[in-house]
């Protein structure tokens, strides 16, 4: 989160300086991450195997439509593989049904024109509500728009789909492949990160450094709780994954712990202490962490010692037995309806995010067709790929990376359709398209378009057999700068200050929601709330992701007023802490009984600072009733306040 907000405030500034060189440059500016070879390979693969096999059963035009569905690779990222292997296989019945859908509304340009609208709203507002990293859309559109283009023949339908399913199903058992070597791989990888993170802020106690890694390290537990509930079925119930659940969930005990100690001291906590969390975390995913580097619990007083019983049972965890893990432990999986339902509101950002992108292509759609560009479905195309950008200022980057990624990617398409007449050389050049597109995407989408556009081009117009250089380059670049401007259009007109106007909404529908939370954890019969069946709990969780959305959004929109901004940050840092401390609560199966008054104080606390949010009204810090046992959550209320008291006396 803190990554987000600093990219998108200096992006921010660099267009609202109007300085059109610090613009560009920013939207080609490569990141600083590693490139994923293998996916690549993988990726070119999916896309270009399929072609060979058109080719050795004399059909090059099965094997291009078949190529299409290996887009459903392109949506693999690190996921575990229960959830990988049915997200991928309903991507894939995606754009299966988006092929048959194009082919079946080719004959009805208007009506193909709504159909694209829903094509590329849905998923967009599915993506965002389940919080789904990946190109969103544009491949749905993709697929949709291409089969639109291709000669009509309703009869046609099923086998256009059956080919694209065919080549999705060979990219989903490709991205299964490493299940056989490492079926826990991304929970393995996300539970160390969080024993990793544990060191950092165990090291960063008595400094300046604390809050920074007190934030980091919620987030790598929240990251780590969500990639072990999506992994978990009943296939992946074994021992190897209970003992990934337990370090987990003795990682949220050590991190209350290590708060705790850093109450209570000011000076840095022994080195011993964080080599030994170092060693936890690299010995993971060996399932031993061998010798000892600290004496052991006896060896500490004060608030130290229940940290270091904490660390020797992270060892016993991973140097035991299997009766150690083999006991029942509690899921608690959201339901998919009311993660769905949860952002269908008309105040969701995710909602409103895709209603804007569904009106636009339709625009763009209907554009296209009463000027009656020819092969028109690239100019919603290209609109749909431009406001795939998550806020404004991704959306113009994405508008400039577009389009001189689309110049670059025509003129290199062109050359490929006038000279190149073989076969096996199209599935060459299709998959080393795909291998760059897919190395290159990671750090930057306009160096990536480069290879994407001509890829994309080469599959949709080869059997075309149009070699036309001038004709086809011509066309094309119209056609997608075109759409590129729609894009970015539709983004300034519908919502530039959306995400700004919604903020203070959220904020107090997220504190309200917690106050509601927090006097069901505290009041009679708390012992018997259900994880599962806890309304306060998921109404906190959906609005705080919605909340952190808005404010991602806001961040990168035109003309933000970034000291506003800047100076509610610290309440919305202080909210997700708050909201991880009432969820560890609820583990507790004891917990104290409030007095009617106390709860009531409590209530009136989290209602006052929703009031300052909504209208305005003056804030004065309130005495906080005593939770004994859980005095973290009675500090972060403080600090909430103080927060929401400084916010206010700025704005």
């Amino acid at each position: 989160m803190d990554s987000i907000k600093k990219s998108n405030s200096m992006a921010a500034k660099g267009i609202k300086a109007n300085t059109i060189p610090s613009a560009f440059k920013q939207a080609f500016q490569l990141q600083n991450k590693p490139f994923p070879y293998l996916k690549a390979l993988r990726a070119a693969f999916v896309s270009a195997f399929p072609v060979v096999i058109g080719i050795l059963f004399n059909h090059l035009d099965y094997g291009l439509l078949a190529s299409l569905g290996g887009f459903t690779y392109l949506y693999v990222f690190n996921q575990p593989y229960a959830q990988r292997a049915r997200r991928i296989f309903v991507i894939m019945l995606g754009l299966t049904l988006s092929v048959i859908l194009g082919t079946l509304m080719a004959p009805y340009p208007l009506g193909a024109a709504v159909v694209m609208t829903f094509v590329g709203a849905v998923p967009v507002f599915i993506f965002g509500a389940l919080r789904i990293t990946g190109p969103s859309a544009i491949f749905f559109v993709l697929t949709y728009a291409m089969a639109t283009g291709m000669p009509v023949d309703l009869s046609l339908a099923p086998l256009r789909g059956g080919l694209v399913f065919l080549g999705g199903a060979l990219a989903w058992v490709v991205s299964m492949l490493g299940w056989f070597i490492n079926p826990h791989k991304p929970e393995l990888d996300a539970v160390k990160k969080v024993y990793s993170e544990l060191a950092k802020l165990l090291d960063a106690v008595g400094t300046e450094k604390m809050n920074t890694a007190r934030h980091r390290t919620v987030e790598a537990l929240k990251e780590a709780e969500n990639t072990l509930l999506a992994g978990y079925s009943s296939l992946t119930e074994t021992d190897n994954f209970k003992r990934l659940l337990l370090l987990n969930e003795l990682a949220n005990d050590i991190f209350l712990q290590i708060l705790e100690a850093s109450f209570e001291r000011k000076s840095k906590i022994p080195e011993e202490l964080v080599d030994s969390m170092i060693i936890i975390a690299n010995s993971i995913e060996n399932k031993t962490a061998g010798d000892k580097s600290f004496p052991g619990p006896e060896e500490f007083n004060g608030e130290l010692k229940d940290l270091c019983k904490s660390i020797d049972r992270a060892y016993a965890l991973l140097d035991g037995s299997p009766d150690l893990y083999r006991k029942n432990i509690v899921i608690s999986k959201p339901k998919l309806k009311t993660v769905l339902m949860g952002s269908y509101d008309k105040n969701s950002i995710v909602f409103l995010t895709a209603l804007r992108t569904g009106i636009v292509i339709f625009f763009a759609a209907v554009v296209a067709i009463s000027f009656d560009f020819p092969r028109s479905y690239w100019i919603p195309l290209s609109c749909a790929a431009v406001m795939a950008g998550s806020t404004f200022v991704g959306t113009f980057h994405r508008s400039i990376q577009r389009a001189l990624g689309t110049v670059v990617g025509v003129l290199i398409a062109s050359l490929i359709l006038a000279h190149v007449h073989n076969g096996y050389t199209v599935a060459l050049v299709i998959f080393a398209l795909t291998f760059l597109t897919e190395t290159f995407i990671v750090r930057s989408y306009g160096v990536a378009a480069m290879f994407f556009t001509p890829s994309a081009l080469v599959m949709a117009e080869y059997s075309t057999q149009q070699f036309d250089f001038s004709y086809f380059a011509s066309v094309r670049i119209v056609d997608i700068i075109v759409g590129s401007i729609i894009g970015l259009a539709g983004t300034v007109l519908i919502g530039r200050r959306l995400a700004s106007n919604l903020l203070n909404h959220y904020i107090a529908k997220t504190l309200r929601s917690q106050g509601q939370y927090l006097v069901r954890l505290f009041s009679g019969n708390n012992g018997q709330i259900s994880i599962d069946e806890s309304k306060e709990r998921r109404k906190m969780q959906t609005n705080t992701l919605n909340l952190l959305s808005v404010y991602s959004t806001a961040l990168g929109e035109l003309h933000i007023n970034k000291e506003k901004l800047d100076s509610v940050w610290p309440v919305i840092y202080s909210i997700v802490q708050m909201g991880y401390f009432l969820d560890a609560s609820l583990k507790y199966n004891e917990r104290p009984v409030l007095a009617d008054e106390d709860l009531s104080q409590l209530l009136y606390i989290f209602e006052t600072m929703a009031m300052e949010f909504d209208s305005k009204q003056p804030l004065t810090i309130k005495n906080i009733p005593a939770l004994e046992g859980f005095s973290k959550i009675s500090n972060e209320i403080a600090t909430l306040q103080n927060s929401v008291h400084l916010w206010s006396q700025i704005n």
